[in-house]
């Protein structure tokens, strides 16, 4: 990150990461719900050759909490996840971070030389809003078809011989 694009230390961050208590929040991430959102990733990769990828974490770690926001944790997981190491750079890592109540989308360099910063920040808001109206199984569906149309777009291929580069199981990191 550049350091115009540095997060800025917050004392305020890090004390919500500290009292969060993800059983009040995350009751919503049941063992189905992974796996029907796990489905989603599937389907959202089909008919081009991009890989996605997707992240649910509680809150950011306490550790890192004061000096990292929630768009450089996804980053750090971006690389982390080996996410950019895609056949042709096409991974799509979405972040989503239930204590911050934030979604971030990290996309490699061979979907971001096609797809506009805007395009992505206009899919997490319409999620987070969806999020923050108690609908986040369906917004994050939402989100992740959205996505693959974007990338059947401009990565078609009725079938992919390559194959999964990516596991489509969701991450949760508690």
């Amino acid at each position: 990150m550049s350091e115009n694009n540095a997060p800025k230390a917050s004392l305020a961050r890090w004390w919500r990461q500290v009292l969060f208590v993800p059983l009040l929040h995350s009751k919503w991430l049941t063992a189905d719900a992974r796996a029907r959102l796990t489905d989603e990733v599937t389907r959202a990769e089909l008919g081009h050759r991009g890989e996605v990828f997707l992240i649910v974490e509680n809150h950011l770690p306490i550790q890192d909490a004061y000096h990292m926001d929630c768009r450089e944790r996804a980053v750090d997981l971006f690389s982390e996840y080996r996410v950019w190491d895609t056949e042709e750079n096409t991974g799509v890592l979405v972040y989503v971070n239930i204590c911050e109540h934030q979604l971030e989308i990290v996309a490699d360099r061979g979907i971001s030389n096609h797809v506009s910063p805007t395009v992505w920040r206009a899919m997490s808001e319409k999620a987070v809003s969806g999020i923050a109206n108690k609908k986040t199984e369906a917004s994050l569906a939402e989100l992740l078809d959205e996505i693959g149309q974007v990338l059947r777009q401009y990565y078609h291929l009725e079938h992919d011989p390559a194959g999964n580069e990516l596991s489509d199981t969701v991450v949760f990191l508690k």
